[in-house]
């Protein structure tokens, strides 16, 4: 008999689908505190929550028999995630369980910019009768463009499919195949802010997508052109859209998220073409249910069979295999790291290949470590060995796996290719005295590379003065040189320099190497 001690309000639904188990004993105890929680979790086996309980390193030190903590909805951050991992506790959410109600009320945003809806409640509310004032704008035959095309952003291209409108979507990790299996059209995000007339993010917030949309961006954009944020505060410069909006740059906005919550000394507030809603984008009562509905089956199904769906953190491994594979799998994450910084479009395919001393480790592993370093800072969610190739397949990313126990010209070697708009990449890594992590081709390339720091990579014709031109940019940037390998090809035509610098380069420094004549392609990679 497993034990689930629900410690946050849940849903009705799912509480009954728990006491429908026969295998289950449910305990509901809300409001609890630290040490109250803790003097009660010992006797349990699965610990349901929301927001409001705080899963803290001494609560997890007081759970003996914890095996699970199911968040009902996305957010962790009152669960210590470490901690849990240290001590074997999986932590799952229900990141999809609210993706239609987040995809309605962005649907919803759009129209009601559209009509001028609050505009014209406003209106009769203070006597008016201003028909003519506010006639507003159809959205058949509009071009919808969606910036982030996971599963909200498919959801809203469906709507707006269904509103005959023409749907754009930009998201850099997602394959051909699934844009063209919703109907969407797939552009580059300079292309897909000029078509706009109404601009959807469906994107997490990381390093790489805050501020994405700015003062130039908004500048590109047709004056009748609108915004609706239903994703993460912090992807617009809301400055600039400030300006924007003052200016009538482009037409109007609509926010449910913002750099600071609640926005209250935000002077976009002092603007009448812009509409807020408090962050009210899993406000459902339908997603409520959904999400403690699909958190009680996550768990049961976990504690039933081992299989951890949305798991943000990983199970127990044996201390001996750990050993094992360790090496390897540090060598796989770096290959993969490597490979999404090469690739100039969404990946379609990887084939991950061992031989020698790699093929005597689990390969399933190395794929796994393979897609972490391939995915990990691109979406919304923690990517690791549990839900590394789940989310693969939901970017439209396929595996192939094979080894052999026969040697190339390393002992032990693995060889990572990935596949994408009709051409491919393949990388090739080894252990040096069996511990030592080396890139040591790419392609048909001959370079023996340390996988670490930022690396920048150019593909150059094999003449005189391309890695003088490369150091007098370096240098005059200030940055300084590590280590510098070159390889060419067998014809002598065509080089490649892989490049340990100390900082990462700036877009200015970039565009300069890029202007080299003789340099056809340059990637910095931050491993």
């Amino acid at each position: 008999m497993n034990k689930i001690l629900i410690s946050d309000k849940l849903a009705e639904t799912g509480i009954n689908f728990l006491n429908e188990q026969d295998d289950i004993q449910v305990h509901i105890e809300t409001g609890l505190n630290e040490d109250q929680l803790c003097e009660i979790i010992g006797d349990y086996d699965a610990l349901l929550i929301r927001s409001g309980s705080q899963v803290t390193q001494k609560v997890l030190n007081a759970a003996k028999k914890l095996k699970v903590v199911g968040r009902a909805g996305i957010g962790v951050d009152n669960v210590d995630v470490p901690a849990a991992t240290e001590q074997g506790v999986i932590v799952m959410n229900t990141p999809d369980a609210n993706a239609t109600t987040t995809a309605e009320l962005a649907v919803a945003h759009m129209l009601s910019l559209s009509r001028h809806l609050p505009a014209a409640d406003r209106s009769i509310r203070a006597g008016k009768w201003e028909r003519s004032k506010l006639v507003g704008s159809e959205l058949a035959h509009k071009t919808l463009a969606i910036l982030g095309f996971g599963t909200i952003g498919r959801i809203v291209a469906k709507r707006g499919l269904g509103l005959n409108m023409r749907v754009i979507a930009y998201d850099p990790f997602v394959t051909t195949e699934i844009f063209e299996e919703v109907g969407a059209e797939p552009v580059e995000l300079d292309d897909l802010v000029s078509q706009a007339d109404y601009l959807t993010f469906h994107c997490p917030l990381i390093e790489k997508t805050r501020g994405i949309i700015g003062k130039e961006q908004l500048k590109s954009m047709k004056k009748s052109a609108m915004i609706i944020n239903c994703a993460r505060g912090g992807l617009i410069d809301e400055a600039a859209l400030y300006e924007a909006l003052k200016n009538q740059e482009i037409a109007g906005a609509a926010l449910d998220v913002y750099e600071n919550e609640p926005p209250k000394d935000s002077p976009l507030l002092e603007l009448e073409n812009i509409v807020f809603t408090p962050h009210l984008g899993a406000s459902t009562e339908e997603a409520q249910v959904a999400v403690s509905v699909e958190i009680a089956r996550q768990v049961v199904t976990y504690l039933k069979s081992g299989e951890a769906v949305n798991a943000l953190n990983l199970p127990r491994q044996s201390a001996e295999e750990l050993k094992k594979s360790q090496p390897f799998l540090k060598l796989a994450k770096s290959l993969g790291r490597m490979l999404a910084g090469l690739a100039s479009h969404p990946l379609e395919r990887i084939e991950i290949a061992a031989f020698g001393r790699a093929a005597q480790v689990d390969v399933h592993p190395l794929s796994i470590e393979t897609l972490i370093g391939v995915l990990d800072g691109q979406l919304s969610v923690s990517v690791n060995q549990v839900n590394a190739l789940n989310l693969a397949k939901r970017q439209g990313i396929s595996i192939t796996e094979s080894r052999t126990e026969e040697s190339t010209d390393y002992i032990s070697l693995i060889r990572i290719t990935g596949f994408f708009n009709e051409t491919s990449i393949s990388l090739s890594g080894a252990l040096l005295g069996g511990c030592h992590p080396r890139l040591v081709s790419i392609d048909e390339f001959e370079i023996e590379v340390v996988p670490e720091g930022t690396l920048l990579v150019t593909r150059h014709d094999d003449k005189p003065g391309v890695i003088a031109a490369l150091g007098t940019i370096l240098g005059d940037a200030s940055v300084n040189i590590s280590r510098m390998q070159v390889g060419t090809e067998d014809n002598g035509e065509q080089a490649m320099a892989v490049i340990s610098i100390s900082d990462p380069l700036s877009e200015e420094v970039l565009a300069k190497i890029c202007a080299i004549p003789a340099v056809h392609d340059t990637n910095q990679i931050v491993l």
